[in-house]
């Protein structure tokens, strides 16, 4: 009985600690002792006794603005992100090869998603964008696409920064914006036509990886061929999706 207890106590522990980290995911300035109870519904007393011992292992930070995530969580997360970008190469190569579109990999990072990896098109008219390059998330496949695997609450958090306008088709209504993340949870992907640049459209699916970063695979399409090419290029991302979840999950 005393083993389970501790292993139960060491569970709650590991819960507790995992609710302070996420609460500060999305809060680089940080946060204060009373402002992570608040969010996070421990005690305070609770809450101090975990950020000491993960500001000890470098998990956190003690900042001059409030507690933040540590340098510990930066190298955690990027060796997952190698990891990530090398197991899904092989089937983002052939889903390239397949469409022979651009396909992009690209990371969650709340207002915008980061191409990390990409394998470009070979056709003289192709999308093409530098790696690193950061998207707002409204209005980019892959972050709409992102976008739907959040919490309502999470979202409507977001909604205020999401107000960059990029051509005529990007959604400028909030309420426009929530009813297409709602759609793309029904359908299970995420279309783009000309909303983050005019005569580029993309189709993109969120990724199942796991604990940790959130990734979406992408095709970049010049808009004269996405419309046509549709039905293939969907069938296409969609094994490639069931292919790089295998690996990672699997």
């Amino acid at each position: 009985m005393m083993a389970a207890d501790t292993e139960a106590n060491g569970s709650q522990v590991i819960a507790r600690a995992a609710t302070i980290l996420r609460a500060l995911e999305n809060r680089p300035t940080g946060l204060s002792m009373s402002e992570l109870s608040k969010l996070t519904a421990l005690p305070r007393t609770t809450v101090h006794r975990l950020v000491t011992s993960l500001i000890s292992q470098q998990l956190l930070l003690q900042g001059s603005e409030g507690i933040k995530l540590g340098p510990a969580l930066a190298r955690l997360a990027a060796s997952a992100h190698t990891d990530i970008i090398a197991l899904s190469q092989p089937a983002m190569e052939t889903l390239g090869r397949r469409t022979r579109e651009t396909v992009d990999l690209c990371v969650w990072r709340g207002s915008h998603t980061v191409l990390v990896s990409q394998y470009a098109s070979d056709q003289e008219l192709r999308v093409v964008s530098p790696i690193s390059t950061a998207f707002p998330t409204h209005c980019a496949a892959h972050g709409k696409a992102l976008l739907s695997e959040q919490t309502d609450d999470v979202v409507s958090a977001l909604l205020p920064q999401l107000n960059d306008v990029r051509t005529v088709n990007t959604l400028r209504d909030p309420q426009l914006l929530l009813k297409a993340i709602q759609q793309v949870r029904e359908q299970g992907y995420a279309v783009d036509r000309e909303e983050h640049a005019r005569g580029v459209c993309g189709i993109s699916v969120a990724l199942n990886t796991g604990p940790g970063e959130r990734y979406a695979l992408a095709i970049a399409v010049p808009s004269l061929r996405f419309d046509e090419q549709f039905p293939q290029l969907l069938a296409a991302l969609l094994q490639a999706k069931t292919e790089i979840e295998s690996l990672l999950v699997g």
